[in-house]
Parts: C-alpha cells; structure tokens; sequence
C-alpha cells in the first residue's frame, strides 16, 4: 500500500448539501445542526447556499441561519453560490470562502442551472473576477466528474479541459463531485492521472456519493494517490434532486471510522459526530443511511498510534 497521511481534512457538508435534498427543516433545526457539527472538531464546514428561494426552498432562509449560528474558532465556513447575486449575499454575510459549481455534463448542467457547461464557465470566470476583487477565496466544484445520469460515462480528458479553464481563469482550488455515485477506484485513479498530468499544483477535494456503496473504497484510492481533503455528510444526508436514482453522500462518521482506524487523524471527535448524527435524524424525522448509527459498540474513537 501506498504512502498513507498523518491527516486528513473532511469538509462537513450536511448543513448546505445534505438539507437541500431533503424535506425542508425549520431554521431552528438548521441552527441547532450547525451548532453541533462546530462543536465536533470539524474543521471545515460548507454552512449555506445563496440560491433563489423558488430554486432551493430548503436554502430559503440562509441569511436567517448564518446570522445566528454560532461561529466556532479553528472552524473554517464555506458558502455555495450559483451566480453573481448568490455571490454578493455571501459577501455581505462575511463569508470569504465561496464554492461555484459547473458540470462536466452539459445535459446535467443543464438541468441544474439551464445553460451549458462552457456558458458556465463563462459566468464563473466573472464569478472569480468578483470574489477576488472582495478578497475571497474560490473553489471550483465539477459535478458528474465520474458519471452523468443521463450521458454516461464522462471522459477524465473533458474534466480535465475543465480543470484547465478554471485554473487559467484564476480558480483557488478545485472539486470533483461524484454526483451520481457512479465513481469505482478505477475512475478515480484515471480522473486524478488526468488532471495532475497538466494540473498538479492546484489544491484537490474529492466529494463522494454511495449509490453503489463505493465510497470508502473511493476514499482509500484517492488516499493512495495522495489526496488528503474529501467532502462527508453526517448521517450520509443528502443526494442530488437533478441525478434521478443518487444516494446519500459518503457519511461522516463513516469515513472518520474509517481513517481513524488507519491511524490518520482528523480532528474530529467520533463520538460526538455520532450524537449530532442522533440528532440530525431527529430533526428530520427519519433514519439515516449511515451504518455507524447501527452497529453495536463505538470502538476506536480516537486514531490509533501509527
């Protein structure tokens, strides 16, 4: 086995990506989720999205939620914007980590946000000119990077073309979205060899879906490969309303089990997570997928020696 690393940053993304696929909550339990999640050792998590109200009804209230979450210190906040007026609302909610998403599907980016893939990036372009005036980072997301619902395979040369403009337009950093669940360790090696042949600089976060239960398996190959942030969901919430037929994403207590007992950190206190994973099925009133939930005695909460 490949070198292995002392750590591994986890982005939470429950708050933002898990809630907009499910029913919508009340802004007290968005509250009382975020809270929680701060409160866990997380170090990065992605709090809101700036969207139209008749878009994403369950990010309605996202000015409402920021406002009064409790902003933890060590704990790095992200919001997701999808055009110049979602990105002028985060900044004037403070944010300075911004995430911008295009889809390497035409079909499925025009699905999501009714225009091509290259009009995208066209408008992201712009998008970065913006944010960087203001002093704030980008993250370019590249959903279907591993598959679309309704194209098929997507080639890793077209993902990396669009790692290349983004890149070149300024992007800070780079994420590639298992949107469908379609990823396997064959099409993650293949994606990474694809962009680090012409990109190897550029930061890279992986975010995985368990629709076909190849996560974790996904997980330890970008591992391997030398990859050290990934996306997690507590309790596995979330999914994709424009993948007809996607799960959950990879749980957060799933992944932090996993790695903790390989012996890479995380920061991330096991036990804790589980109970806001608790807490999030309260909230929403209904049993999550992830597997750590329900399976006996929590063991191993904190890394063992390397």
């Amino acid at each position: 086995m490949a070198d292995l690393p002392d750590f591994v940053s986890i982005r939470e993304v429950g708050p933002r990506d898990g809630l907009q696929n499910e029913d919508p909550i009340p802004a007290d339990a968005k509250v009382r989720l975020l809270d929680a999640l701060s409160a866990t050792g997380v170090r990065r998590i992605e709090a809101v999205s700036f969207v139209h109200p008749l878009a994403i009804p369950q990010m309605a209230d996202a000015d409402d939620v920021w406002q009064r979450a409790v902003k933890a210190d060590g704990v790095r906040y992200s919001a997701l914007v999808p055009n110049t007026r979602g990105a002028q609302r985060a900044l004037a909610a403070g944010f300075t980590e911004i995430e911008v998403v295009v889809s390497a599907s035409d079909t499925h980016n025009r699905r999501n946000v009714n225009r091509s893939t290259d009009e995208s990036l066209d408008d992201i372009a712009e998008l970065i000119d913006l944010l960087h005036g203001a002093s704030a980072r980008v993250e370019v997301i590249v959903a279907t990077s591993f598959g679309c619902p309704y194209e098929g395979d997507i080639d890793p040369k077209r993902v990396a073309g669009i790692v290349d403009r983004v890149v070149r337009d300024g992007a800070d950093r780079v994420a590639f979205g298992d949107t469908t669940g379609m990823g396997t360790p064959r099409r993650v090696r293949e994606l990474l060899t694809a962009v680090r042949d012409r990109n190897a600089h550029v930061p890279v976060l992986l975010h995985f879906h368990n629709t076909r239960g190849t996560a974790l398996a996904n997980l330890l190959t970008a591992l391997e490969l030398g990859v050290t942030e990934f996306d997690a969901s507590v309790g596995g919430l979330g999914g994709c309303p424009y993948a007809p037929g996607a799960s959950g994403n990879l749980a957060t207590e799933e992944a932090v089990h996993m790695l903790h007992d390989m012996g890479i950190d995380t920061g991330i206190d096991l036990a804790a997570l589980i109970e806001v994973a608790e807490l999030a099925e309260e909230l929403l009133g209904k049993k999550l997928p992830s597997g750590v939930l329900r399976a006996g005695p929590r063991t191993r909460l904190t890394p063992m020696p390397s």
